[in-house]
């Protein structure tokens, strides 16, 4: 499959190939991040994730979505550009766009059997938690512990005047 045949700009299109997958048999991981500047931390994250199951959906947080998030800067890269790096990665079977603050409604529509998330993550404070049970999912924390960081990226760019 081409990176560009793994992006769904409309997120419903990819419930008939989910639904079909799942009729199958097969394991539906969910996964989602901003993926800015893309570094080792996500690659090991996705990878991770990926073990997980047969099929890796990730959702790639718009610049609307990044808003609502206070404190985060807006990326560097547009969500187009993101979705199509990240859909490069033979680990990803799928990329859409997330276009709230949270996946909640991604995760309501797709019901994956697990959601994937980053080591930095606590499941007490996760508000998605509630839907990931309700729909008979789980929870699992992938990658390594939080040591790289798009914030660091640009941290060290502006110093050394990059950025």
């Amino acid at each position: 499959m081409s990176t560009f045949d793994k992006i769904h700009v409309e997120p419903k299109s990819l419930l008939p190939i989910l639904d079909d997958y799942r009729e199958r048999g097969k394991t539906i991981v969910f996964g989602n991040g901003c993926f800015d500047l893309v570094h080792v931390g996500h690659i090991r994250y996705i990878e991770a994730a990926r073990e997980l199951g047969d099929i890796l959906v990730i959702a790639v947080n718009t610049e609307a979505s990044i808003r609502t998030n206070v404190g985060r800067e807006t990326p560097i890269n547009p969500c187009e550009k993101r979705m199509e790096v990240i859909a490069a990665l033979q680990a990803v079977d799928y990329v859409i766009p997330l276009e709230a603050q949270t996946p909640i409604e991604l995760l309501e529509l797709y019901r994956p059997h697990i959601q994937a998330k980053g080591t930095d993550y606590n499941i007490e404070e996760m508000p998605e938690r509630a839907t990931v049970e309700g729909i008979g999912g789980r929870i699992a924390f992938v990658g390594d512990e939080k040591q790289h960081s798009s914030t660091q990226l640009r941290r060290i760019l502006r110093e050394r005047g990059a950025l």
